[in-house]
């Protein structure tokens, strides 16, 4: 059985993915009670002492406001510390699987779908410290995987606390009746995370490279979060009460962070559309 490291051990997503493949990895959780990411000097000591085949990085601050207010630090948590795994990773031709991220196109001016080798353009701080690890890799390793994801969602369980994303956003609004805006001026993948955990072992087979992984969607954020309401069965008097359409937030320039998934999918990876991926979260949650 592969010991998989995995950084970030209690945050959403390697939650899920430890959850739902307990039997087919021995991971080896990893904390932020354990290495201190803002040390990449004790982080390259404490993988050089770490017995493992695969790591799994996905421990980050993807706060983009902290990434502005705080460059220096945040290039420590987000680039140089996975950047030194990535080195011990190939001083000892471990693989490194590496979360990279949509906000890597959040620069361009052309519409999305992009494609793996679409020149990466950021105009954040987290955006470019992901896409340097990336580049990096690309550079440097020879035996990784990179996923940029798009947002990724899903719906709480014990012990599994999902990160902001649009389901949860919109049954908050509603369920806690506050009224909450969303972004008319933007469109991106909204992928289920479960996706990712139920085809995890695959995903670590994939040959060396860079691959997108996100569903197709060509809704905006705003009659994203309508089509969440509706699919949930709210009435349309408190959808438009709660759920209300945000015109002034990037009305500069229309945002298109949409990942073109062709590749992974050539490699047996299943994805769908945004609709698809809410009906399975839905049915799987027993709403449905």
């Amino acid at each position: 059985m592969k010991k998989v490291a995995i950084t970030g051990a209690n945050g959403y997503l390697a939650s899920l993915i430890q959850k739902y493949n307990e039997t087919k990895f021995e991971f080896i959780p990893i904390t932020r009670e354990m290495i201190d990411l803002e040390q990449p000097q004790q982080v390259k000591e404490y993988f050089e002492n770490l017995d493992f085949d695969i790591v799994f990085h996905t421990a980050a601050n993807a706060n983009t406001a902290f990434g502005e207010e705080h460059p220096e630090l945040s290039r420590k948590i987000n680039t140089e510390s996975a950047v030194v795994i990535a080195d011990v990773c190939n001083a000892r031709d471990k693989r490194m699987m590496f979360i990279s991220t949509e906000q890597c196109f959040n620069g361009h001016t052309k519409p999305g779908p992009f494609k793996e080798e679409d020149e990466l353009i950021s105009v954040t701080n987290y955006g470019k410290q992901k896409a340097e690890v990336d580049e990096y890799l690309q550079k440097h390793n020879k035996n990784f995987v990179t996923l940029r994801l798009s947002w990724m969602m899903g719906m709480a369980q014990p012990q599994i606390h999902p990160s902001p994303n649009i389901i949860k956003n919109t049954l908050d609004a509603i369920m806690k009746q506050t009224p909450e805006k969303f972004t008319v001026n933007e469109v991106r993948g909204m992928t289920y995370a479960q996706n990712l955990a139920n085809q995890f072992e695959q995903i670590t087979d994939l040959p060396t490279g860079v691959y997108h992984f996100s569903n197709v969607n060509i809704m905006n954020t705003y009659d994203a979060a309508v089509y969440v309401a509706n699919a949930f069965g709210f009435p349309e008097d408190v959808i438009a009460k709660y759920i209300l359409p945000n015109h002034e937030r990037y009305a500069d320039r229309f945002r298109d962070y949409r990942l073109d998934n062709s590749k992974i999918k050539q490699h047996g990876i299943k994805l769908g559309t945004f609709e698809e991926d809410v009906e399975q979260c839905l049915k799987d949650y027993g709403w449905k």
